[in-house]
C-alpha cells in the first residue's frame, strides 16, 4: 500500500505530533508498507530548518520530502501545493496530521478531487477547551465554516488517539467515520538508559535532591500555573528537591511562568533547561523522580508515555486523555486541574520510595502492552485497508 502522510513540520519544537508521525511512519515501513511524508521546512513556530528541499530523502525506511514555506503562520508552501496537485493520485490513502493550516486543507481538497481516501488526525485541536480558549475564535469559526468542516465531514475517517478524545468531540457531530488508534512508543529506545547522575552533575543537583519533571512545550494548555502552585506548596514540606521544566518556549509563555515562580519566591528551586533532545533528554528522564503534567487538555500525552517507558511514576490531570489507562495500570496518580490535589500527589510519592518504584514498573508494563508500535501499526494497517476497500 502506498501511504502519504502530511504534516506541517518535523521541527522538534512542534512536540508530540512530530514524534507520533515519525514513529508511526517508521513502524509502517518496517511492516512492509510504502510510506512517504510531505512536510515543510518550517522551524516551528518561526524561521526555517536547514534541510534539502524538493528531493526525496530516505529516512528510517520511508521517503521524506521537504518543501519551502513562504508564510509561516498558515504554513503556506507553493512547492508543496504543486507536489500535492501533481502526485496525490499516486497514493492509495493519505493520512493528514493536524487541522487549520494550508498543508491539510490542500491535501484534503485534492484527495476529494481525485477520489483518494484520506484520514484526518486532529491531534486534540477539536477539544472543547481549545475551542473555547482560542485567541482568534472568530477567525477560527470562519475558517471552519468555509474550509475545515468540509475537510472533516468528507474524510474517510477521523483518527482519534483515545476514546476520551473521540467522546469530547462527539457533540460537534462530524459525519465522518471515527477510528481510535493510540500513539506508539519505541520502548526499546528506553531499554538502555544512561547511568544515573549525568544530568544532575551538569546542573549541580545533589543525588539526595528529588527532581519533579515537566517535559514538554511551555504552553498555556499544559497547566503550568497549576504545577507552580502545587510545587510551591509541596516545598513547604519537602524542601530537598528541584522542579525541572524542560521544553521549548514557542509562544513567549515562559515569561508568565517565570512571573508565577518569582511571585512564589521559589526561583532558586526551579530549573529551565530549554528543549533537550537525544541523549540529553534520556539523561534527564533517568535522573528524575516524578513526572508531572497537569494539563487542561491533552489528546494523548506522548511525553507521559515516554516517562512511563523510563520507569517514572506520573502525576497527571484527568484532562490528559490516557489518564484512564494510567489509573487502570496503577502507574501513577490522576488529579483534577487543582494545585492542592497535585501537591498531595507529590507529597504521597515523595514520602514513599516503594510506591514510586511500583508505579514506575507498572508504567513500563503499560507502555509495552498498549503502546507497542507493532500492535498499533497492525491495527492501523487494518484501518487503512478497510478505508481503501470501502
Amino acid at each position: 500500500m502506498k501511504i502519504l502522510h502530511v504534516i506541517n513540520t518535523l521541527s522538534p519544537r512542534y512536540g508530540g505530533p512530530v514524534k507520533a508521525c515519525k514513529t508511526l511512519c517508521s513502524s509502517l515501513a518496517r511492516a512492509g508498507e510504502d510510506v512517504t511524508i510531505y512536510t515543510t521546512d518550517l522551524n516551528y513556530p518561526t524561521g526555517v530548518c536547514d534541510v534539502v528541499l524538493n528531493q526525496e530523502i530516505k529516512q528510517d525506511g520511508y521517503s521524506l520530502y521537504y518543501f519551502h514555506v513562504q508564510f509561516n503562520s498558515y504554513v503556506f508552501s507553493l512547492d508543496y501545493f504543486k507536489a500535492i496537485k501533481k502526485n496525490i493520485n499516486k497514493f492509495d490513502i493519505v493520512h493528514i496530521h493536524g487541522i487549520y493550516r494550508f498543508p491539510q486543507a490542500v491535501a484534503a481538497y485534492y484527495c476529494r478531487k481525485n477520489n483518494v481516501p484520506y484520514i484526518v488526525r486532529p491531534h486534540g485541536s477539536l477539544d472543547p477547551y481549545l475551542f473555547n480558549n482560542n485567541r482568534r475564535k472568530l477567525r477560527k469559526r470562519f475558517y471552519e465554516y468555509f474550509i475545515e468542516n468540509r475537510n472533516l465531514n468528507n474524510a474517510s475517517a477521523i483518527h482519534y488517539t483515545t476514546e476520551e478524545e473521540k467522546f469530547l468531540v462527539k457533540p460537534l457531530g462530524f459525519k465522518a467515520k471515527n477510528v481510535v488508534s493510540p500513539n506508539s512508543v519505541e520502548i526499546s529506545k528506553y531499554d538502555n538508559l544512561p547511568v544515573r547522575g549525568l544530568f544532575r552533575k551538569k546542573y549541580k543537583i545533589d543525588n539526595n535532591q528529588k527532581i519533579i519533571l515537566f517535559y514538554g512545550r511551555i504552553n498555556f494548555k499544559k497547566g503550568l500555573d497549576i504545577l507552580i502552585d502545587a510545587y510551591s506548596k509541596t516545598l513547604i514540606k519537602y524542601s530537598n528537591m528541584f522542579l525541572v521544566i524542560a521544553g521549548p518556549d514557542n509562544d513567549g509563555y515562559r515569561m508568565r511562568v517565570e512571573k508565577w515562580i518569582d511571585d512564589k519566591g521559589i526561583s532558586e528551586k526551579v530549573i529551565f533547561t530549554g528543549m533537550l533532545l537525544g541523549n540529553d533528554s534520556l539523561e534527564l528522564l533517568k535522573d528524575a523522580d516524578i513526572f508531572a503534567l497537569p494539563s487542561y487538555t491533552e489528546n494523548f500525552g506522548i511525553a507521559v508515555a515516554e516517562a512511563m517507558a523510563c520507569g517514572l511514576p506520573v502525576v497527571i490531570s484527568n484532562k490528559v486523555n490516557i489518564y484512564r489507562d494510567v489509573l487502570a495500570a496503577k502507574a501513577g496518580i490522576v488529579t483534577k486541574c487543582d494545585g492542592d490535589e497535585v501537591s498531595d500527589a507529590f507529597i504521597s510519592l515523595l514520602a514513599d520510595n516503594n510506591k514510586r518504584l511500583i508505579f514506575g514498573k507498572a508504567g513500563k508494563n503499560l507502555v509495552k502492552e498498549k503502546y507497542d508500535p507493532n500492535i498499533i501499526t497492525s491495527n492501523l494497517i487494518n484501518i487503512y485497508n478497510d478505508l481503501v476497500n470501502a
